[in-house]
């Protein structure tokens, strides 16, 4: 019997990216993720940030119920990596079921999984790769996240408006601003959605539910989410700033 090691296992990488959400905190019209920054949908710039991964070789986008085809065709419309596979598919009536229906139409041969936020448009591939690197190098679940730069109070809710009695002040060098890609062990991930209860917006906190340990890599201020008009604002900034110094 040889005492060598034999050939490592093949991983594949794929991500997830979620977009049948309206974003209604960015006002009327196109869904968010439709939305165009520097003239590119939001969607087109977050499908490239996951493609720049050369880990990364299926992209499945979870399009709104009744707006695949017009996903697919916009992405069919603008310049993407050859080296990378793209898949459409509609999504549900909740985030959580969006990305259970994305997992769904994954090929056999994916081991690790990236979740992805479609208005997080301009996470450096950096980033990206870390969150991969720290999954293959044995972590279950893996999420990007910056250091705060504010205090954080916690309260005690009331209705919009009225003043809300501070409840405590968290120590600020214990807590985190997570982001996205979110990585993930392939089966993990699939028995956290497969047990979850409720709807939850971060994956990361049904595979802490199952009480498997979740790591935080470094974020970047570029993974910032697009929500508001003001996060618009600041994204053609960085474009600007991109085009200016990289030729992107």
């Amino acid at each position: 019997m040889s005492d060598e090691a034999g050939p490592a296992p093949v991983t594949r990488t794929a991500a997830v990216i979620p977009a049948a959400g309206r974003g209604v905190r960015l006002g009327p019209g196109a869904p968010k993720a439709l939305r165009a920054l520097n003239g590119t949908p939001m969607l087109i710039h977050a499908v490239r940030a996951m493609a720049a991964s050369r880990a990364v070789s299926l992209v499945v986008v979870v399009a709104p119920p009744d707006g695949a085809g017009e996903v697919k065709n916009l992405l069919d419309t603008h310049a993407l990596p050859e080296r990378t596979d793209y898949l459409v598919v509609p999504g549900g009536e909740t985030r959580q079921e969006s990305v259970r229906l994305g997992l769904d139409a994954l090929p056999a041969g994916i081991t690790t999984v990236l979740v992805h936020d479609a208005a997080r448009p301009l996470v450096p591939v950096d980033t990206v790769d870390a969150v991969v690197e720290a999954v293959r190098d044995g972590a279950v679940a893996v999420v990007p996240a910056l250091p705060l730069a504010d205090t954080v109070k916690q309260v005690e809710p009331r209705e919009k408006g009225e003043p809300e009695p501070v409840v405590a002040t968290p120590e600020r060098a214990t807590l985190r601003a997570v982001q996205t890609p979110q990585g993930f062990d392939r089966d993990t991930l699939l028995r956290a959605h497969g047990t979850a209860t409720g709807d939850v917006t971060d994956d990361a906190g049904l595979v802490e539910q199952l009480g498997l340990p979740v790591v935080v890599v470094p974020g970047h201020e570029e993974a910032f989410k697009v929500t508001r008009p003001l996060d618009l604002v600041l994204a053609e900034a960085v474009l600007a700033r991109r085009r200016a110094t990289d030729g992107f």
